[in-house]
């Protein structure tokens, strides 16, 4: 492909009981979209098929077992199939769902590491299906790193809406075992990846803001050390590295300042509550860290509206169009 084409954009299509194909075929049919980049579809050709009929969606869509099979000039939806064997009833969890789900995402993210995608974009999982399934899932950013070679703490999450950034050090684990994450080493880590990958996003000189662990990050240790022994030399390491960085600041003010690109918190919560109170239903989740770039969207499957048509693209909209505005992806820019 030409280095001045379109990137590919591969958009897993989640858990076929849920809203994930609806919101999948909304997203690649968009005219923004399409503007931006060559979005493919990635999943079952029968469970397309049944949730556009019920949906109401009319699209001629073609189905390819290659992406190097894709016509682009036809202007076609087009999906990559990741045939199942199974029959999905709308709307009930189930361990045949939870596995095409997981199947459609590592085809997808397949794609991306042999250079045929530029990003891959996921629709939601359905995490009760997923565990019925008997596979180990704690959220998609430690599936991206399993699927791409990775530790499982060594990808990140960024949730995004707007002009917000917050990365989180840590996220699908007990408080307890997240104390124990929560090194001067991660904290460093943490604060790398998230420069690098703003840069690669288009933000020449990242500012970041840190957060804090403890309530108004620690009151100078009065109300815990971790803020003086481990967060404030890992922002001095980063300072170091010439990162502009700065922090901790208390989780509970740090939104509220505006001289920085992006917010790094220590816990899942501190950033889930803040996205989720501001963004409802249009935030964006990057998993950052990895080999290639990866988003997914950050609410749930909505097996209650499934088959009616009436679920909002919104999020996956954003998570696509911020990836193709980044331009074509390299993914050695992200390491």
């Amino acid at each position: 492909m030409p280095t001045n084409a379109p990137p590919i954009i591969a958009i897993a299509t989640g858990d076929p009981a849920g809203i994930g194909p609806e919101i999948s075929m909304k997203t690649a049919l968009d005219a923004g979209v399409r503007a931006l980049c060559h979005p493919i579809l990635v999943g079952d050709p029968g469970v397309m098929a049944r949730h556009a009929r019920a949906c109401g969606i009319g699209a001629d869509m073609q189905v390819v077992e290659r992406i190097s099979d894709v016509d682009f000039r036809k202007g076609r939806l087009t999906l990559l199939s990741c045939p199942t064997s199974e029959n999905f009833a709308f709307s009930e969890a189930s361990a045949a769902s939870g596995r095409a789900s997981l199947a459609a995402a590592s085809a997808a993210i397949k794609a991306a590491l042999l250079d045929q995608a530029d990003a891959v974009v996921a629709a939601p999982q359905n995490q009760t299906s997923i565990a019925m399934a008997g596979i180990e899932f704690d959220g998609y950013p430690s599936f991206v790193a399993r699927e791409t070679g990775l530790g499982r703490d060594d990808v990140y999450l960024m949730l995004c809406f707007g002009d917000v950034k917050i990365i989180h050090c840590t996220l699908h684990v007990s408080v307890r075992e997240a104390l124990s994450l929560i090194t001067r080493e991660h904290v460093l880590h943490t604060i790398e990846v998230a420069d690098r990958t703003l840069k690669r996003l288009g933000t020449e000189n990242p500012r970041i803001n840190v957060g804090g662990l403890n309530p108004h990050a620690g009151e100078g240790g009065l109300f815990g050390q971790e803020e003086v022994d481990i967060i404030k030399p890992a922002i001095a390491d980063a300072k170091k590295a010439g990162i502009d960085v700065s922090g901790p600041f208390g989780a509970d003010t740090m939104f509220h300042r505006k001289d920085c690109d992006a917010f790094i918190v220590m816990l899942h919560d501190q950033g889930h509550i803040t996205a989720k109170l501001l963004a409802r239903n249009a935030t964006a989740g990057l998993a950052i860290g990895s080999p290639i770039l990866f988003s997914s969207v950050a609410h749930g499957s909505g097996h209650d509206i499934v088959g009616k048509g009436v679920a909002d693209p919104t999020a996956m909209i954003e998570a696509v169009t911020r990836l193709a505005m980044a331009g074509r992806v390299s993914a050695a820019k992200l390491r």
